[in-house]
């Protein structure tokens, strides 16, 4: 699973940024903590640019940025349905024991449509009430204690992620949550790294004629 994640990180990250270099993906999604909590390991990001790229999910340009020499990436068609398979499969797909592909999927909510969402997450909730109606099946007596209570911690949880589920729909569906760009009214604060990504990205686009 933790391949998956990887290459929906780095596809979501090019399609948040791009066109981005590789230092800069790196930095962005180590800023995510991401070695943490998706399974990615900071060394393998140059890899999978490397490896989307020879898959055809990403292009490469070698670019000379003020007589540097700068790898920068953007998503192909390929990629960019690629991206959008993943995170509609990680959205929907419930798994009580792992939840880090949801997570990720979660975190790159802007490169997807709001109705899209609404629906990928309306499937999320019907999966999830079925599997919290699972575990409250279980016989008492059927695992050793200590099971059961381990059973009963991952209830508790799949209870916690329906209830804040059904209030994430409704504010979906209705507007309340905002996560289209431009859209949430949030500003960056005066020293984030991305207002150099927005400079250098205008700056790439103009080397690539775009």
């Amino acid at each position: 699973m933790a391949g998956q994640e990887t290459r929906m990180l780095l596809l979501g990250a090019v399609a948040l940024f791009e066109p981005v270099n590789g230092y800069q993906i790196r930095r962005e999604l180590l800023s995510w903590q991401v070695d943490r909590w998706a399974h990615t390991n900071p060394g393998s990001i140059y890899h999978g640019l490397s490896s989307l790229t020879g898959q055809g999910h990403l292009r490469r340009h070698d670019l000379l940025d003020a007589g540097r020499e700068v790898a920068v990436y953007e998503l192909t068609a390929e990629g960019r349905a690629e991206l959008r398979r993943l995170m509609i499969e990680a959205l929907e797909t419930v798994n009580p024991f792992e939840r880090s592909g949801f997570t990720v999927a979660f975190s790159m909510l802007p490169l997807l449509d709001r109705e899209q969402v609404r629906r990928s997450l309306t499937k999320r909730r019907v999966e999830l009430e079925r599997t919290v109606a699972e575990f409250g099946e279980a016989k008492p007596g059927a695992a050793p204690p200590h099971a059961t209570r381990s059973m009963l911690l991952w209830l508790d949880l799949a209870v916690a992620e329906l209830a804040w589920l059904r209030e994430t729909i409704e504010e979906v569906g209705s507007g309340a949550l905002a996560f289209a760009p431009g859209d949430n009214g949030w500003t960056p604060p005066a020293d984030d790294p991305g207002w150099q990504m927005n400079a250098d990205r205008e700056k790439y686009r103009a080397l690539l004629d775009r």
